[in-house]
């Protein structure tokens, strides 16, 4: 795979190794986003990377001491009885600087707990003579050991980068497909460089959900299980918790009823879940977090959405290799399915930027009452950030034509909304194809552009 984007990223690590000064560094995100690669990326020839596994403790140290013996001669030749020795031996034989990673990190804490106080007080005695690079998948395990004031190693990183999906600007350079097909293929895939790598590899979207997803053999069938399993103590709980929501309960009493469980034992495993970004709440604009009871809860990630859609009420069928059914079932529902994810671009591709003149903050949905008797929802509402305008935006997945009609009908339908008054309105339709393309009339390829300013 050709390596897209992270250059902020690459920067920013170089900088850090290239101070005079040792460096300590942690990187974590979730599996698949190219955290090794952007580290292998920024190594040299010099450095040693060292990928952990589940392995014990004394093969940690056997296999590291072998891949630092490739710079250092014979360190491999010494029987290290414990890591206080190893990076002991290690500091005494340095002799030039050098970057040593150790990736998958929370296998070793898993083997060796000791080993955050060990590092801890060689970082501490401030003669460290390499830099160290922690990265790991366990966003849970990486974010409590830098991020937990209990932890040895709370407060020493030099740098901590959280990597986050990359941006649909570059799943569209990387794949060399339309607009169109790159809202399509970002709503399946993400942001996630593994699967893109994946989706490279078929001829057609088509086939590359075929091979990959629904497929009892495929590589990404049991991938929500292993996403869970880094960070989750009960994946049951979660993947039950992203069925039902996938399946269409939206709110915490419809989910809680259909898991027969009490709302409140819900509540922590679903605020996990949106900690790690499977799982999004969302509150009508103008409501306060805190005390907003409108909450409904979407899955964030668009290939869990996916999965959790399309695959969980299928898996019977797809186990007994009837792909036809379901294949029928997602082209049948591809549309509503892409709509949805169009709506969430079309409201990140708002927030923070400059439409026709006008900087908007951050864009929500809102639903509600607008009279005793009529309800109404809107899929996009930003104010912007002067607090003078307000815009609200229609998204339609399909091709649409009579848009100045529909343009007004929108904005009719906005005068009667509870927050726009004093404000001027601007209404904007956000569709996939129209003729009539104007000012107010935002198609994907304007979405994509919106989305490379981040």
């Amino acid at each position: 795979m050709n390596f897209v984007n992270r250059v902020v990223e690459q920067q920013m690590l170089r900088t850090s190794l290239d101070e005079l000064n040792s460096s300590f560094i942690v990187i974590y995100g979730r599996r698949r986003l190219g955290k090794s690669t952007l580290i292998k990326k920024i190594l040299t020839s010099n450095d040693v990377y060292f990928l952990a596994d589940q392995s014990e403790k004394s093969q940690h140290i056997r296999l590291l001491a072998k891949e630092i013996a490739l710079q250092i001669e014979g360190f491999d030749k010494v029987i290290y009885p414990d890591w206080n020795i190893f990076f002991e031996t290690l500091q005494l034989r340095t002799t030039k600087k050098f970057t040593l990673c150790l990736d998958e990190f929370p296998y070793m804490v898993k083997k060796s707990p000791e080993l955050p106080s060990v590092l801890q007080k060689l970082i501490d005695s401030k003669t460290t003579k390499f830099n160290l690079i922690l990265c790991g998948s366990s966003q849970t395990m990486m974010h409590g050991l830098v991020l937990d004031s209990k932890e040895p190693l709370y407060g020493r990183a030099d740098q901590i980068l959280k990597l986050s999906p990359i941006n649909i600007c570059f799943l569209k350079e990387y794949l060399k497909c339309s607009d169109i097909q790159a809202i399509e293929e970002y709503s399946v895939w993400g942001g996630i460089p593994r699967y893109w790598e994946l989706r490279q590899k078929n001829n057609s979207l088509h086939n590359a959900i075929e091979n990959h997803i629904i497929n009892s053999l495929g590589t990404l069938y049991e991938e929500p299980y292993r996403l869970l399993f880094d960070d989750m103590r009960d994946i049951i709980q979660a993947s039950t918790l992203l069925s039902v929501i996938g399946f269409g309960a939206n709110r915490l009493s419809e989910i809680a009823a259909r898991m027969e469980k009490p709302a409140t034992q819900i509540s922590r495993p679903l605020d996990k879940l949106i900690e790690l970004g499977f799982i999004e709440r969302e509150i009508p604009f103008g409501e306060q977090p805190k005390n907003c009871k409108k909450s409904i809860y979407k899955i964030a990630d668009p290939f869990m959405d996916f999965f959790f859609r399309f695959v969980i009420p299928n898996r019977s069928l797809i186990e007994l290799g009837r792909i036809s059914i379901v294949l029928n079932e997602i082209n049948n529902n591809f549309n509503q399915y892409v709509a949805w994810h169009w709506e969430k671009l079309c409201r990140k591709a708002v927030s923070g930027n400059t439409i026709n003149g006008i900087t908007y903050n951050i864009a929500s949905r809102w639903w509600g009452n607008v009279s005793k008797d009529e309800i109404a929802e809107i899929d996009i509402v930003a104010q912007s950030i002067d607090k003078k305008t307000i815009l609200i935006g229609e998204c339609k997945w399909s091709k649409v034509s009579n848009a100045e009609l529909q343009i007004d009908k929108l904005i009719q339908k906005a005068k009667k909304l509870p927050f726009t008054k004093g404000h001027t309105i601007v209404a904007v339709l956000f569709v996939k194809e129209c003729p009539e393309k104007n000012k107010n009339i935002l198609l994907p390829e304007d979405i994509i552009i919106l989305m490379n300013n981040e």
